[in-house]
């Protein structure tokens, strides 16, 4: 499978953690996705662009907070994080970047 262009607007970026540190114990591996990817796109984008097999796909979405910035209130973009588990055999290090 060819990687499409449509695949790097899904994929923003890899979430380096703690807790994603901790998920990766268990061949899992997470990233910053679109707010609008579903899990179909998101695993055939994984797929495409590391030439791994994805086994599952879960999804969160974290609210933006409210934060001040010199007395004015301003509100934090809502991020969608997706965790890709992996079949075994297959890895993605991401911590020498994409």
């Amino acid at each position: 499978m060819s990687a499409k262009p449509e695949h790097y607007d899904v994929i923003r970026k890899p979430i380096i953690t703690e807790k994603a540190t901790m998920a990766s114990d268990a061949n899992a591996v997470v990233f910053e996705v679109a707010i609008d990817a579903n899990k179909p796109q998101i695993k055939e984008a994984v797929e495409a662009l590391f030439g791994v097999k994805v086994k599952a796909v879960n999804t969160t979405i974290t609210k933006g907070k409210v934060k001040r910035f010199r007395g004015r209130i301003g509100t934090r973009n809502d991020v969608k994080k997706a965790y890709v588990t992996l079949e075994d055999g297959n890895a993605i290090d991401v911590t020498t970047g994409l």
